[in-house]
């Protein structure tokens, strides 16, 4: 299943069927990637979901969507994930976890999937691992996107948002035609505070705490792959493919 297809079995769980059927694969890939904001992540996810024909399952995609939903379309788990969100608390991994056992189903997909966004800490990648067990759901590997910390920086803190219509531009990698003003609407641009070099660099320790021991259990198991996320998309989408086989 192309990730542009409707996904519709993993963002709104219960008996949701997905609109656009997938395409079997005698050995479809089953892959867990990991990455820091602003690595290009998401992107590489999309063109890995497009060449290897396998469904990317975002969890950040189903709280987004999730908005759309109403209370009585929202599973328990989403449910209880949406409360602790809204009075700004953690959602436990319990509760994520809970989330995505109820979408087993998409797991066993015959197009493969493409875990973006989970699991983020090792008691949530246990839980997978006990899952995919179950399952008898083989891991392919566990792509991490690696980028030096400067260069991160450089990428987030560039970025600048329009107050109107919300597009983002860049100002070295997508500059606007007029400096602050939105090409698209005319809208001014602002920089998030998320954004920022100093808070860029609080989020990138945060991530790097709670990710490295994420990575050393998935290189214990013989499954971790780093990859250079620096050039372009294509660039990296290459390398990725590259290690992909080469595992073969």
């Amino acid at each position: 299943m192309s990730v542009k297809c409707d996904r519709a079995a993993w963002l709104k769980g219960g008996k949701a069927e997905c609109n656009v059927p997938p395409q079997p694969k005698a050995k479809p890939c089953h892959l867990v990637l990991l990455g820091a904001p602003g690595i290009g992540k998401g992107t590489q996810a999309e063109l890995l979901g497009e060449h290897l024909g396998a469904c990317q399952l975002s969890t950040g995609d189903i709280f987004r969507a999730a908005k759309t939903l109403s209370p009585a379309e929202r599973s328990p788990a989403l449910s209880t994930a949406l409360d602790l969100m809204a009075k700004g608390a953690l959602v436990p991994d319990t509760t994520v976890l809970d989330m995505v056992r109820e979408r087993v189903r998409c797991l066993k997909c015959p197009g493969g999937f493409l875990l973006d966004g989970f699991p983020r800490t090792v008691p949530q990648a246990e839980a997978l691992t006990a899952t995919l067990g179950r399952e008898k759901i083989p891991l392919t590997a566990v792509i991490d996107y690696e980028m030096p910390l400067e260069t991160i920086i450089a990428r987030l803190s560039g970025r600048r948002t329009c107050a109107s219509c919300k597009a983002v531009f860049h100002v070295q990698n997508r500059p606007t035609r007029q400096s602050g003003v939105c090409d698209q609407c005319g809208g001014q641009l602002y920089q998030r505070e998320d954004d920022q070099p100093e808070t860029v660099r609080v989020r990138m320790a945060a991530y790097e705490k709670s990710t490295a021991p994420l990575a050393e259990y998935y290189r214990q198991q013989g499954l971790l792959v780093p990859i250079p996320a620096e050039g372009g998309p294509q660039a990296v989408l290459q390398r990725t493919l590259e290690a992909l086989e080469a595992r073969e």
